[in-house]
C-alpha cells in the first residue's frame, strides 16, 4: 500500500476557517472546528484518487480499540463513509454533545 502523509494548512470549504497544520504526530484531513472533511481518497488514506471531491459530513463517532476515538464522515455526494482519527485540538466534545441531543 502506498502512503504519503502531507501535513499542510488549508481553508475549510464548509466553515471557511483557516486550518493550520496538525500540531503533533499526523496530518489533518478534516477541519478541527466543524469536523467536515473533503472526499479526496478512494481506496486508502492519502491516495488522493477520488474523483468525487464533495464535502464529507461528520455523522457519527466510533471507538476503535487500537486507534481511540474516531469520527465517521459520510460523503454528501456519493455516500461513502470513512473513519478518521480525532486530533488533539478537534472540537470533538461539542460534536458529541450535539449528536447526543439528536438521539
Amino acid at each position: 500500500m502506498w502512503f504519503k502523509m502531507i501535513n499542510e494548512s488549508f481553508e475549510c470549504e464548509n466553515c471557511s476557517k483557516l486550518i493550520e497544520k496538525h500540531p503533533e504526530w499526523s496530518a489533518r484531513n478534516h477541519c478541527h472546528f466543524c469536523l467536515y472533511s473533503k472526499h479526496l481518497d478512494k481506496d486508502f488514506p492519502w491516495d488522493r484518487l477520488s474523483t468525487c471531491e464533495a464535502m464529507m459530513k461528520p455523522v457519527d463517532i466510533d471507538n476503535k480499540k487500537n486507534k481511540w476515538w474516531m469520527i465517521k464522515h459520510k460523503c454528501t455526494k456519493c455516500w461513502k463513509e470513512i473513519l478518521n482519527k480525532i486530533a488533539p485540538d478537534d472540537n470533538f466534545i461539542d460534536f458529541i454533545n450535539k449528536r447526543n441531543k439528536l438521539i
